[in-house]
């Protein structure tokens, strides 16, 4: 990881957060009472209501929930693009809805990692490039991390296809390097939003087996949002949200069990 800039530095300096402790051990993401509320045609319409949720270090986290139960609401809330209406939620202790717009943004590139359902990659960039791309944001050049980049190339099994551009990658090819870019800056979180949803079963299975892989050899922390019992089947514990509220959590433990987790979650969101 690349030292913080002078700016990152000063932004941090203006949080004193404290360690977030519990008995599992550190806390990375940690909320309370939180909700968020829209304002739509006049109308407030409640996202959250009332979440409260701990994500332990070196855990593959899920978060489960209907389509409109809020789980992207609160994956957004914990990656800083949007501010809670009400209630604390901190990362590494830190406040986020405290931060000015540039902290925030600061904080998100070098603390978090991020992987949407669509890759996100440059056509015109190779795999190598593309992984590259939060330090070459930062006005450096692809071979002064070369190293790290490639390490990350091999933590996804995808070395050999350094050198492709996006069009010569499958589907799943693809997300891996999307993963590796969010390893890249070896963050404390890695937030993933529906990670297989453009990917058929099989390249689906390996990309769940591939984030349990990284959660628990690299002791990383992954917080995924999934709607496919499957998925949820490789994480250490879900949380199933409902109408915008925490409704119960059971623990898969890496079973990929889909028949355990789909009972687990009819018992609570049913």
């Amino acid at each position: 990881m690349n030292p913080p800039t002078a700016a990152y530095t000063a932004a941090m300096d203006e949080m004193s957060p404290e360690p977030l402790t519990s008995n599992d051990g550190p806390i990375v993401v940690a909320a309370w009472d939180l909700y968020k509320v829209y304002l739509t045609a006049g109308h407030e319409v409640p996202a959250l209501a009332g979440v409260d949720l701990e994500v332990p270090a070196g855990s593959f986290f899920g978060i489960m929930g209907a389509s409109g139960s809020g789980k992207s609401t609160l994956l957004y809330l914990i990656g800083g693009l949007t501010k809670p209406t009400r209630g604390l939620i901190q990362v590494e202790g830190h406040d986020l809805a405290q931060m000015s717009d540039r902290a925030r943004t600061l904080f998100r590139r070098r603390r978090m990692g991020i992987i949407f359902q669509e890759y996100n990659l440059l056509p015109t960039l190779t795999a190598r490039e593309n992984v590259a791309l939060p330090i070459l944001l930062e006005g450096k050049s692809v071979n002064a991390c070369r190293t790290r980049v490639d390490n990350m190339l091999d933590t996804v099994h995808l070395r050999e296809r350094a050198d492709h551009r996006p069009d010569a990658l499958s589907g799943g090819e693809q997300q891996r390097v999307a993963i590796a870019r969010a390893l890249l800056n070896d963050p404390a979180i890695v937030l993933a939003d529906e990670p297989t949803g453009n990917l058929d079963s099989k390249q689906s299975a390996e990309i769940w087996a591939l984030l349990r892989e990284i959660a628990h050899e690299q002791k990383k922390t992954i917080l995924m949002v999934t709607h496919e019992a499957q998925g949820a089947a490789y994480t250490d514990r879900v949380v199933v949200l409902k109408d915008g509220r925490v409704v119960g959590s059971f623990e898969p433990k890496g079973t990929a069990d889909a028949a355990l987790v789909a009972t687990g979650y009819q018992e609570l969101a049913g």
